[in-house]
């Protein structure tokens, strides 16, 4: 009990185990505690086996007595009753091992005992437990391992889809190659003409200014000269109110007036000219100003143009980086793909080699069973041989038990002619 690696669970808590996970219906409802202590019953253990076998390797009960025999066997009811037990005990066997139960015989399904039997039951629960573990172990991982293909998967199918895009936004289609030749040419010309139309601007933009601070100064003149005229008409009239002067005089003085009239109206009409030119020049302007406007406008759009080209571009290398980025999770998936796969080699290896042992135990407890078998068919021809002599002894001792009879019978009668004689 020392040298066991697992527990040896209580009488109670293994009844309860047994009932719960290995039997089912009725079986379960018929176990009880005195199937197993003070002395285990054999029918009850074989059950117990047998159920666990099933469980584990899906080999059920009843096939245990379908076992093939050899042709052309006599008496093949004496192998009836063995044959159920001896591939119980063989599955057994096999299967201990596993459960680190190496001292499993014959005698303890035949004649099981209790500190025994509840030792390898207590293997085989501590077996199941690990079983069960290992198992929510594994459903864990392949679950793991189907989300992580889901999002291989995914990935792959995003990054497929973003290489089309990127083809698709870094490609010009041939249809819009001569457009796009001609917009740039377009935009090549109009920035030039937009160069030579902001330098004329800015030459017109100079003449008006030179224009205006003419005319300014123009009108200050014309300004003064009102002012000076005004102040001449009152003087005149001070004069004429004041002075009573000579006609000749008068008539000098009205032609200076008249002089200066004539002065004054062509510089009056000088100015008006003036003003006419700066009107036509001012339409000129503004017609300009309108022409930049539109050519303004025209760069606002090309502004724009820029920057959803702008915008595309940074969209391009945002799925460029995204592009990157998932190249990177695959490749970790790849690797952490083929980390699995070498574990999932190296637990095949494994298992490869425990079936390989599991083959050779098997061929050998089948040699095993094949030497039984024939010890045990040996055994019936010597049984068969000792029957035959047995019958003919019995044979032999009946024809020995008539002659003695006949004997007696006539040493009876040979008494009884004596006693009459000597009579």
């Amino acid at each position: 009990m020392a040298e066991n690696t697992f527990p040896v669970y209580a009488v109670d808590a293994i009844v309860n185990f047994y009932r719960t996970e290995v039997l089912t219906g009725q079986e379960a409802k018929h176990l009880t505690k005195s199937d197993l202590v003070p002395t285990p019953k054999p029918e009850a253990v074989q059950t117990l086996y047998m159920r666990v076998l099933h469980l584990l390797y899906r080999f059920r009960p009843e096939y245990h007595s379908m076992l093939p025999l050899v042709e052309n066997i006599q008496y093949p009811q004496y192998h009836e009753g063995i044959t159920s037990i001896l591939s119980a005990y063989t599955r057994m066997r096999q299967f201990l091992p596993s459960c680190l139960v190496y001292d499993f015989s014959l005698n303890d399904l035949l004649a099981p005992k209790k500190q025994k039997t509840l030792t390898v039951l207590s293997a085989i629960m501590n077996f199941i437990h690990f079983r069960n573990q290992r198992m929510e172990v594994v459903v864990d991982k392949q679950a793991k391992f189907r989300a992580d293909m889901d999002r291989l998967q995914t990935y792959v199918r995003f990054n497929k889809e973003a290489e089309k895009k990127i083809e698709i936004l870094t490609t010009i289609p041939p249809e819009q190659q001569a457009e796009a030749d001609e917009l740039a040419a377009a935009l090549s010309e109009l920035q030039a003409t937009t160069v030579h139309e902001y330098q004329e601007v800015n030459t017109q933009t100079d003449c008006i200014a030179e224009w205006k601070t003419k005319i300014a100064e123009k009108t200050q003149k014309l300004a003064q000269i009102k002012v000076e005229v005004t102040n001449l008409k009152e003087d005149i009239t001070k004069l004429k109110s004041q002075i009573v002067d000579s006609p000749e005089e008068l008539k000098s003085q009205m032609e200076k007036m008249r002089d200066n009239v004539k002065s004054i109206k062509l510089s009056i009409e000088q100015a008006d000219e003036y003003v006419v030119e700066l009107q036509s020049m001012i339409q000129v302007v503004s017609h300009s100003e309108a022409d930049s406007q539109q050519m303004y406008r025209l760069l606002l759009e090309l502004e724009d143009s820029m920057n959803n080209t702008k915008q595309h571009q940074e969209e391009n290398q945002e799925l460029t980086a995204l592009y990157e980025k998932q190249l990177k999770e695959l490749k970790n998936l790849c690797l952490e793909e083929g980390q699995l796969k070498r574990t999932l080699g190296i637990k095949q290896d494994k298992e490869s080699k425990q079936n390989i042992r599991k083959q050779k135990q098997k061929e050998m407890n089948d040699q095993h069973v094949q030497d039984v078998m024939g010890q045990c068919n040996q055994i019936h021809h010597k049984r068969e041989e000792m029957a035959n002599r047995i019958q003919e002894i019995t044979n032999e001792t009946q024809h020995l038990k008539a002659k003695i009879q006949n004997l007696r019978d006539v040493c009876s009668k040979e008494t009884m002619k004596a006693q009459v004689c000597i009579v």
